[in-house]
Parts: structure tokens; sequence; C-alpha cells
């Protein structure tokens, strides 16, 4: 179910960042590398999913987009995702192997303490790149929720205002 902005079908787009407490070939990763393919299969054939990308970024690269975001971990995942509404993510997230995962992500990912997920709306067909998440996750750390960028627990419909802060 896609909803209806002013002027087109919007979609949902979501950016999630997690530091890793160890690098991906350790054993105190095992568990996380072991889950990642089959929850992302899971994601794939969810109701609602439209798209995927996802990077991991190692300590000491500094020409990704989110480069910035390292501190001193032993680098970073980062997922990138458009849903065709909120809920049909809400569902994805919080049932099946991903909230397996999720619950034991203290394993495998250390605290932060600012946002790690940032969400906003997009035309129904566009595929976010990096540099894009990368903006929406600083702006929503640096401004708080808006209709730029927001989080699941302070969510804007598309009909609460047009994406053109920044």
């Amino acid at each position: 179910m896609s909803l209806q902005g002013r002027e087109s079908t919007v979609h949902l787009a979501q950016v999630n960042v997690s530091r890793l407490i160890a690098p991906m070939s350790s054993e105190r990763l095992a568990g996380f590398v072991a889950a990642a393919g089959p929850v992302e299969a899971e994601g794939r054939s969810a109701p609602g999913f439209v798209w995927r990308t996802a990077a991991e970024v190692p300590p000491g690269m500094r020409t990704h987009p989110f480069a910035w975001d390292l501190g001193d971990s032993a680098g970073l995942v980062v997922n990138l995702s458009v849903w065709e509404s909120l809920e049909a993510l809400d569902r994805f997230v919080h049932s099946g192997q991903h909230l397996d995962a999720l619950r034991q992500r203290r394993c495998w990912f250390s605290r932060h303490p600012e946002a790690t997920s940032a969400l906003w709306w997009v035309p129904e067909g566009h595929r976010p790149r990096m540099a894009e998440a990368a903006e929406r996750l600083r702006h929503l750390r640096a401004h708080g929720p808006s209709a730029y960028a927001f989080s699941a627990g302070r969510a804007v419909r598309p009909s609460e205002g047009r994406d053109d802060e920044g």
C-alpha cells in the first residue's frame, strides 16, 4: 500500500548504520555473518519491500559517505532500503529472523550515542544513494525529526510536510 503525496505516490526510504565491535571475519561476529543472508532473503520477500543495498565500511576508509561515523569502531554496516510504507517496514523489522537478529545486536554492534537510523519519503521509483542517506542521518542528528529526516518513533506522514528542508 503506497501513500499518496501531494503530487505522486511515495515510498519510504530507510538507512540504518551499525558500528561493529569486531572485524567481520572475527569469531565474535560469526553469528551476525551467519544470520545476514537469511535475514536479507526474508526482507526481500517481505510484503511491502521495494529495494535494498548495503555496504560495509572498514576502519580507515575515508572515501565512503558514512566514513565520518566510524569513530573507534571495527567498521560499519550500512543498510539502505525502500519500502511501500512505514507499516511494511515495521512489520519486517519486528518479526521473524530480523527480530531474532535484532535481539542479539549488542553481541555484534556497539551502542551509539546518536540516532542510527533515518527515514524519509521518496517518489515511487527513486533509489537513494549512500551520500543522500548519510546527509539524511546527519540532518536528523543535528536538527531532530522533520519532513526531511525522521525516526520511526517520530514519524512524519507525507501529508504533514514536503521534503524541502535540508
